[in-house]
């Protein structure tokens, strides 16, 4: 394998790294078992408009499926609005509402799509160097640097996350909604369903868990890195 190109490969996989661990621990957030883990903390705070942690999780989860659904938006969005609000035939979210959860899952949809992007940039571009024995020390070396690199990231996002959480809350979703489609009042479900508790906690547990998965691999990196260059020094 050509030089220029072995080293391109590594430069890719430092790069797509952050993202691609980012996006890991992200996507399992999207799930029941985060919203059962969640509503489940004893010091989770209650809806004082009256849901149950029960009707919480039922309701929350339809939101949950309707963002793994393959049909575009703008089709999934009849599994929100056939949701109603528990023991009435209200619905259970306005039409502001449904708007911003089509805006959230084409947000979602466009993540997955990077985070699959990322996966095979990552594993494949390993998996290539790792093919050749020639290469093995610089797929080491790139794990080392995408890891250094994620966790250099993400201690400035940690850092910012806990001492600046509603300016990262407000800026991010300002970055990636338009003005003014992404804010409702107290009472309406989306609030009440996924309360700013709920948004801290799984940005604390992505920023936290993409640290600790940027030092695992960077200490990975560079175990096999040295164990690869006393094999090599041993048999001269």
């Amino acid at each position: 394998m050509r030089k220029p190109f072995v080293h391109l490969w590594r430069w890719v996989i430092i790069l797509a790294m952050p993202v691609f661990l980012c996006l890991t621990v992200a996507r399992a957030l999207v799930s029941e078992a985060y919203l059962r883990y969640e509503y489940g903390k004893p010091d989770f705070p209650a809806d004082s408009y009256g849901f149950t942690q029960q009707q919480r999780l039922e309701l929350a989860t339809v939101s949950i499926q309707f963002l793994w659904r393959k049909e575009p938006a703008e089709q999934a969005i009849s599994m929100l609005t056939a949701q109603q609000l528990p023991g009435t035939d209200k619905p259970l979210f306005t039409r502001y509402e449904l708007s911003h959860m089509m805006d959230v899952k084409r947000f979602t949809d466009r993540l997955w799509r990077i985070h699959l992007g990322t996966a095979v940039l990552v594993l494949g571009g390993l998996a290539l160097l790792l093919s050749q024995r020639e290469t093995h020390r610089v797929a080491f070396n790139a794990l080392f640097g995408g890891g250094v690199l994620t966790a250099g990231l993400l201690l400035f996002l940690t850092a910012f996350v806990l001492l600046g959480w509603r300016t990262f809350f407000i800026g991010f979703h300002d970055l990636f909604f338009p003005p003014g489609t992404w804010t409702f009042d107290w009472s309406d479900s989306l609030i009440r369903l996924f309360p700013d508790r709920f948004w801290f906690d799984a940005g604390t547990i992505v920023t936290a868990g993409t640290l600790v998965a940027g030092v695992a691999i960077s200490g990975i990196g560079y175990w096999l890195g040295r164990r690869g260059a006393r094999r090599v020094t041993s048999n001269e």
